[in-house]
């Protein structure tokens, strides 16, 4: 009990409870127990309950008025401000007994002198047992019927979001290591090719000198590819055509093939000058094997260039995985949330698609956030699934970050035909959906509201107009409770 009660002075009056709408249909025996069981009290000016606290009692308003109010993103935000007799708040839910939250899942406060009828939680719960037994079935009926439903289809909202996610990321690993696959499988043709070319040199009127030059041009040549630098279509045709010219004029056939090779790798005319100076006079045979084996030499660098690039973009693609499913890490942990939107957009790359260009606007300033990875994921997820729906797949993605007082704030925006005022209110409500029957079971918006309210502290809403659409999400930078424990020892 808070400190603010003033007492129970005042004794239970029958007739003062039938005067309340909630007892006005009970009989006298019933009226009469509930002034035995329960009891009055007056509280001055300032709190009742406190959210989170052990739900002991049921409160009646018989005068007075009262603020129901909830945390969210660290601030108590007021629900209900009221004065009408019979209001009620507290154990309301004490008749389930342990299968409901036993804590008080908000605030109660006064604002002025109040009086209450209370009664204590087990007390309530004999009462809805013993005099509305049928009512009590109906009711436990909804409420649990609603949570198992819920459960069900939200485990089937995740697994068929896996499934997605699991054929995208199929999808692009396989790019990357079918073009490995077939870059070795070249690679290893060049590479004998090389041989073979280097037999012949071996066999030609090369003295020592001419030999170690040329080795040295080669390695000039697989210096080159590196720092090749990057033109333009128009650009490289150009090259290629004065290349292929040039490579004609010296006798080399099927000059146009191997030209676009050396263009890719940065040669030009004066490099390929110095080749023919090296080589000095020797028979058309040799010359050509010369620069076939110089070409061998720069398709072998530009394939294993882009095994290195295959391979990397693999490695970085499992990094993404495994970021974004938070293996082998701790449940609670503080991180950038930066890296949890970023592996996302990795995962959902293939969904978002290439007609959506995706704009970053983030803020590194921003410090690390104490939060449930994982499900924090889930809410991105949702949230931008939900955006390139929206879109038809055709838009501007927009994902921004800034600090807001305490609270890290997130914006996933896009360019749809925006959420129509009159919906805005019910979008967060469980099986509420817009799209149509079947493409959605209207709990991925009631998934994240609970992941970021319930689980963070935090907040979510949304600010819509056609061709401006944002969900904001503010998570409290300081965890609370057994959570900022938790952070704090790293379990």
């Amino acid at each position: 009990m808070t400190d603010n009660v003033t007492g129970t002075g005042t004794l239970c009056d029958p007739e003062e409870l039938r005067t309340l709408f909630l007892f006005e249909k009970l009989d006298d025996e019933q009226l009469a127990w509930l002034c035995r069981e329960g009891r009055v009290e007056f509280f001055e000016p300032g709190p009742v309950y406190r959210e989170g606290e052990e739900a002991t009692c049921f409160y009646v308003l018989m005068a007075g008025e009262v603020v129901l109010s909830k945390m969210s993103a660290g601030e108590d935000l007021e629900l209900v401000r009221t004065d009408h007799r019979g209001s009620y708040a507290g154990a309301w839910t004490a008749y389930m007994g342990d299968r409901a939250d036993r804590n008080y899942t908000g605030s109660l406060t006064v604002t002025q002198p109040s009086k209450f009828f209370v009664l204590a939680a087990d007390t309530f719960a004999q009462m809805m047992r013993e005099w509305f037994p049928m009512a009590l079935h109906l009711l436990e009926g909804v409420f649990f019927g609603n949570r198992n439903t819920n459960e069900i289809i939200g485990r089937r909202e995740r697994l068929l979001a896996l499934g997605s996610l699991s054929a995208g990321l199929t999808h692009e690993l396989n790019n990357p290591a079918a073009a490995a696959v077939r870059a070795t499988s070249s690679l290893r043709d060049r590479v004998a090719g090389m041989r073979h070319k280097l037999k012949m040199m071996a066999h030609g009127k090369f003295d020592s000198a001419t030999l170690e030059s040329l080795v040295q041009l080669q390695e000039e040549a697989a210096t080159q590819v590196a720092k090749a630098p990057v033109l333009t279509p128009m650009e490289a045709a150009d090259r290629e055509d004065e290349l292929g010219d040039w490579l004609a004029d010296h006798g080399i056939d099927g000059g146009w093939d191997l030209a676009p090779n050396f263009v890719q790798a940065g040669f030009d005319i004066d490099w390929m000058e110095r080749v023919s100076g090296t080589l000095g006079e020797c028979d058309r045979g040799v010359f050509e094997g010369a620069i076939r084996w110089l070409n061998y030499t720069v398709e072998t660098e530009l394939l294993m260039n882009e095994i290195t690039d295959s391979t990397g973009r693999i490695s970085a693609l499992v990094h993404a995985a495994k970021q974004y499913s938070q293996m082998d890490r701790a449940p609670f942990q503080v991180v950038d949330i930066h890296e949890l939107l970023d592996s996302t957009l990795v995962m959902l790359a293939r969904k978002i698609g290439d007609s959506v260009t995706v704009i970053k606007e983030y803020d590194h300033a921003l410090p690390e956030v104490p939060c449930y990875a994982a499900e924090l994921n889930q809410v991105w997820t949702n949230l931008i699934d939900n955006a390139v729906a929206a879109m038809s797949g055709t838009g501007t993605l927009v994902i921004r970050t800034y600090r807001e007082n305490d609270c890290a704030a997130v914006e996933i925006g896009d360019t749809g035909p925006g959420v129509p005022e009159e919906l805005r209110d019910r979008i967060f409500e469980p099986f509420f959906t817009t799209k149509p029957v079947g493409e959605g079971t209207g709990l991925g918006l009631d998934i994240s509201f609970r992941i970021v309210v319930n689980k963070h502290g935090g907040d979510i809403r949304v600010e819509s107009r056609p061709g401006d659409t944002r969900f904001i999400v503010r998570l409290p930078l300081t965890p609370a409770g057994r959570d900022a424990q938790a952070a704090e020892t790293g379990s």
